[in-house]
């Protein structure tokens, strides 16, 4: 048997696991399935393209509800240029949770979408993409950054930002040359983001010459506890010179009240998962100064970006979002795809595969795993209690 084709027959089995949980499940929680037609009734030539993410949950704001957007201006604006074929959006709301996403991406299969914007999450892409590979159909996220979901061999996985490879040591060099940090704490919420994104600042420390006093190897928390008391004791036990996290806004925002409660004043950064102005509603006061990093930069302030900015407002009542700009991205890469007279899994795939798109985040090239080629790690602080933008790692902290 070859390699991967022993890999293949895991993922089967890994996937028909997961369905078995998720109808398991099924009985408590709510997943919901396809939402209406975007941009009026689909015409005999339609095709139909999916979003994938968190559209109810703690994390549904940021990794869903921004994203689903995005989407949807996107492929309104198309459906408005004359004689573009047109396309429905069907949403599939994965509440952030692996298990229900086999159940969904094989509704995805059934519906007979084209093309997936996302899923959004690593846990759930982890177990979805398999699902979407064999079924030929590409599946692009704006959002998801576990540094080894491109590693096995996929030909419809794609990545339309900078991978958690890129984001950790980033991390890492900011809290160590930037805030001057020898001693830090390395916490995560076990998730195959989080530990994924906390793993890779572990292993950057060491070469920075700086040391995991907490977490050096794991230091978990439940993400759905309310009390943190046993991680925040050994913190404040440790005496570090910083805290890292990774994890998402929901918790993180009630880590941070509860070491600041506890008297731990030294700074906090976390990664993308908690880059949202909801960490600020979580937490309150004790989120000021956090410092949070994102393979995306804010574009409210981005001159290029100022008709998406517009026309999002005007859609949606409110300003753009994290990942907001990067799924319209790569939803306009799918859409280009489907003006071009590919209007199938395969041709959009191909398409994907030879072009390039010059969107309003980057230029999306992707390379031969489905990795975006390119991409900068941006850092964002808490400031009078916004999340505001400071600037590209590198060039903050000097290369």
């Amino acid at each position: 048997m070859s390699h991967r084709a022993a890999w293949w027959r895991g993922a089967a089995a890994l996937a028909a696991v997961a369905l078995v949980l998720g109808a398991c499940s099924s009985s408590k929680k709510k997943v919901a399935t396809t939402g209406g037609t975007t941009g009026g009734a689909t015409n005999a030539a339609g095709i139909k393209i999916g979003f994938f993410g968190s559209l109810t949950g703690p994390n549904s704001p940021q990794l869903g509800i921004n994203e689903r957007d995005g989407v949807k201006l996107a492929v309104d604006q198309h459906n408005k240029k004359s004689g573009a074929t047109q396309v429905s959006l069907v949403e599939y709301d994965s509440q952030g949770d692996p298990a229900q996403a086999p159940q969904l991406a094989q509704k995805a299969v059934s519906d007979k979408v084209v093309a997936i914007v996302g899923p959004a999450f690593s846990g759930e892409s982890k177990v979805a993409d398999p699902i979407f590979e064999q079924a030929g159909i590409p599946n692009v996220t704006a959002s998801a950054t576990n540094a080894t979901l491109q590693t096995h061999g996929f030909k419809y996985f794609h990545r339309g930002l900078a991978n958690d490879d890129a984001q950790a040591p980033a991390d890492a060099k900011f809290l160590v040359k930037k805030l001057n940090a020898k001693k830090i704490a390395v916490i995560d919420d076990a998730s195959d983001y989080g530990k994924g994104l906390a793993d890779g600042v572990r292993k950057a420390l060491s070469g920075l010459g700086a040391t995991a006093v907490v977490g050096a190897t794991a230091e978990s928390i439940d993400p759905k506890a309310q009390d943190f008391s046993s991680t925040v004791n050994k913190i404040n036990a440790a005496k570090p010179d910083a805290i890292f996290y990774g994890g998402y806004y929901a918790d993180s925002g009630r880590l941070l009240k509860q070491l600041r409660d506890a008297g731990v004043k030294v700074p906090f950064e976390s990664g993308d998962g908690s880059e949202d102005q909801k960490i600020v509603d979580v937490g309150g006061q004790a989120t000021e100064g956090a410092y949070l990093t994102c393979a995306c930069a804010d574009p409210t302030t981005d001159p290029k970006a100022a008709s998406f900015v517009t026309g999002y407002k005007s859609a949606f009542n409110g300003n753009p979002a994290i990942y907001s700009a990067e799924a319209y991205d790569v939803a306009n890469f799918i859409l280009a795809a489907v003006e071009s007279g590919a209007t199938t899994g395969a041709a959009i795939n191909t398409y994907l595969n030879t072009n390039s798109y010059t969107g309003i985040t980057k230029t999306l090239k992707f390379d031969s795993t489905g990795e975006v080629t390119g991409g900068s790690i941006y850092e964002y602080q808490v400031k009078s209690q916004k999340v505001t933008q400071l600037g590209v790692v590198d060039q903050l902290v000097g290369g």
